[in-house]
């Protein structure tokens, strides 16, 4: 059994304004942590769907954001009668809104006592949780997202020019991709082995949004990517945990109820 933590033990927050939250949610995208950061939290949602053409995102979704990526939310209130709902995109500012508003619960201490209000006297978990917010987008998914489209390069390129392919696409992965990946999967495990107060999580020992935010990239390199439990021991224990956890497995339900079949690789 997953260790219950704050997050799953209690009920909903009490959230002033009638807030309305809803989803747009894209196949095989980030929209998946979100999905599953909202069932944590236990906030009440809508759920909009949208399928990939040609691996891109429908035009439909630039009716909602000028970029048209998924994941993102809006957000109606009391707050917001009369004027236009909040439009809030990228998988980091969706979790710090979320987590502001429906699970302070998840948020590290920020100060260490006695050293409130000072400059560097944040804990380890708070600036741990910061930095890995920006870290799994800006420095992470990078690899990943190149890694994915060697992949499909090498898939769909035409027979007789699949040597050629295959060539520039392996130096690609072998020269790049690779070993930034294997840098950045080590210095992940590493930052488990030394969670604060020997917690299970990376900022200690509750979830937090950092958390959710690995949880996407983490879980479609196990097997790929060089990702591996011989390799890689408690990053792919971590993965395992989480995906035990109750709101993660409503989740999953939530897009086999939608796609037929949950796939966690990008």
């Amino acid at each position: 059994m997953a260790p219950v933590t704050r997050a799953q033990d209690q009920g909903p927050a009490k959230v002033a304004g009638n807030p309305k939250v809803t989803l747009y949610w894209l196949n095989q995208s980030r929209a998946q942590r979100i999905l599953w950061l909202m069932e944590e939290l236990q906030v009440p949602y809508e759920l909009k769907t949208y399928k990939r053409q040609n691996m891109l995102a429908p035009p439909e979704l630039k009716e909602v954001h000028p970029l048209g990526k998924a994941p993102i939310i809006t957000v109606t209130s009391d707050a917001t009668e009369g004027a236009k709902p909040l439009v809030i995109a990228e998988s980091g500012p969706i979790i710090e809104y979320l987590i502001d508003h429906w699970g302070p619960q998840m948020q590290p201490t920020k100060w260490q006592n006695g050293k409130e209000g000072m400059v560097g006297g944040e804990t380890e978990g708070y600036l741990r949780n910061r930095y890995l917010l920006h870290y799994t987008e800006g420095t992470l998914m990078p690899y990943l997202v190149t890694t994915l489209l060697m992949n499909a390069i090498q898939a769909n390129v035409p027979f007789f020019i699949r040597p050629l392919a295959s060539l520039i696409t392996g130096q690609v992965k072998s020269k790049y991709t690779e070993p930034n990946l294997a840098t950045n999967f080590a210095f992940l495990e590493d930052l488990l082995k030394t969670s604060p107060d020997g917690g299970d999580f990376f900022c200690g020992g509750e979830l937090a949004g950092a958390d959710i935010a690995l949880v996407f990239p983490l879980g479609a390199s196990r097997g790929r990517a060089g990702l591996t439990e011989e390799k890689y021991p408690k990053l792919c224990k971590y993965v395992a945990m989480l995906e035990e956890r109750d709101a993660f497995k409503r989740a999953v339900e939530k897009i086999i109820e939608i796609e037929g079949s949950y796939d966690p690789n990008l």
